[in-house]
This record gives structure tokens, C-alpha cells and sequence, in this order.
């Protein structure tokens, strides 16, 4: 049923865009003979416009047949980088933070607390040299 249905746009959007292309061109043709006929120039434009409505749709045609090309072929999703180190050498360099808790000091914590200096008081100037 789906086929049909297809097929009914594809004749559709056809037609609809051989019909809108003849009297684009038909009112063109008018146009370019008597371009200050505010008439003539508004049928010309609302021929264009309805040349646009049916390239429109078809661009959604085309994007609809992309997504369903694109939902039919499964991407496949790589394994993880650490599924791929495990096969190697786990004493690699790669690996120690994988098996030592993300601790790299060797064995030997961190202390608590930030490695920035203290931060002065407010209100205080570099303190005076006696001299």
C-alpha cells in the first residue's frame, strides 16, 4: 500500500510542477511584453510562487528519501577505547589509570586542598622592607 502511495506523490508532485513551470512561463511571456501592467506582474507572481510551493515540496520528497535510505543501514557504533586496551598490556601507561583509582602519583595521595597559595587578606599591601 505504501508503494501506491508513493507512486500518487511522484504523479502529484509531476504534475503540479509541469503545470506550475507552463504558466510560469506563459505569465513570463505576458510579463516581458507589458512589464507595467500591475496585473500581468501579479500574475507573474503568483505563478513564481506557486513554482516555489512545488519545489519545496519536493526538496521534502528528497529529504524524506535520504532519512529512510539513512534509517535502513544501521551505523554501527564503535566499541569504547578501553575494550580495545584491555587485549593489550595493562601495565601500559595507557591503562594505570584505569587500575589505580585515576591516582598517578604512584601510590602516594594528593593532598586535600587546593596547590594554589594562600590568598592574601583585603585591603593589604605588599608587606614593608625595614631598611
Amino acid at each position: 500500500m505504501e508503494d501506491k502511495e508513493e507512486a500518487d506523490k511522484k504523479v502529484d508532485i509531476e504534475t503540479r510542477l509541469k503545470e506550475a513551470t507552463e504558466l510560469c512561463l506563459k505569465c513570463h511571456g505576458e510579463w516581458s511584453k507589458n512589464q507595467k501592467d500591475g496585473a500581468i506582474r501579479g500574475n507573474l507572481m503568483e505563478a513564481v510562487h506557486e513554482l516555489r510551493k512545488v519545489a519545496a515540496r519536493l526538496e521534502i520528497e528528497i529529504a524524506i528519501s535520504e532519512r529512510n535510505e539513512m534509517t535502513s543501514k544501521p551505523i554501527p557504533i564503535p566499541s569504547h577505547r578501553s575494550n580495545k586496551r584491555q587485549y593489550h598490556d595493562n601495565n601500559s601507561e595507557d591503562n594505570r589509570g584505569n587500575t589505580d583509582g585515576g591516582n598517578r602519583s604512584g601510590g602516594r595521595s594528593k593532598p586535600s586542598g587546593s596547590s594554589r597559595p594562600p590568598r592574601r587578606k583585603a585591603g593589604g599591601s605588599a608587606p614593608k622592607s625595614s631598611g
